[in-house]
């Protein structure tokens, strides 16, 4: 997604290219990825509730204002590939949500708050996390989480 908007924005004229693209990976991690975004997603398409989902758009309209002051307008183009991902499993949840257990749900949410606080350090430059390449850990996370309690933990109880 990077290259893509990349290749159709400009770089801004005040950041070089790799803080451009530093940053602009940073915002699609924290708009696309998100585990508040895909829980939401989730939740909306299994319950009908959009709380999580109304909250996330008014963080995200802040959080969005706040990086549209340093990259320009990219940080709009955003929402296409948000839109896309969230609608997807916006259809899904009827199928995924049934599946998941409450501690399957626990470490997702674990796993979305470590992307989160990953992000957040690369955003003020304490440490420059991968955090495009921690993605992948928000899709394993629930069959790892089912396989550690149906077949590890019970070896562990007896």
């Amino acid at each position: 997604m990077q290259r893509i908007i990349a290749r159709f924005v400009p770089a801004n004229k005040t950041l070089s290219e790799e803080e451009f693209s530093a940053s602009l990976l940073t915002v699609i991690v924290l708009f696309v990825s998100s585990g508040t975004g895909i829980y939401g997603a989730l939740v909306n398409g299994m319950t009908g509730d959009a709380t999580i989902l109304i909250t996330k758009s008014i963080l995200d309209f802040f959080t969005g204002a706040i990086f549209a002051a340093n990259l320009g307008f990219v940080v709009s183009l955003i929402a296409v590939p948000q839109f896309v991902v969230l609608m997807i499993l916006f259809l899904l949840a009827g199928v995924i949500y049934p599946l998941t257990t409450p501690a399957m749900i626990i470490d997702f949410k674990a796993v979305g708050g470590t992307l989160m606080l990953a992000t957040g350090f690369r955003m003020i430059k304490v440490r420059m996390f991968p955090t495009a390449d921690m993605i992948p850990a928000m899709l394993f996370i629930m069959p790892i989480s089912w396989a550690w309690t149906t077949w590890v933990l019970p070896l562990l109880a007896k």
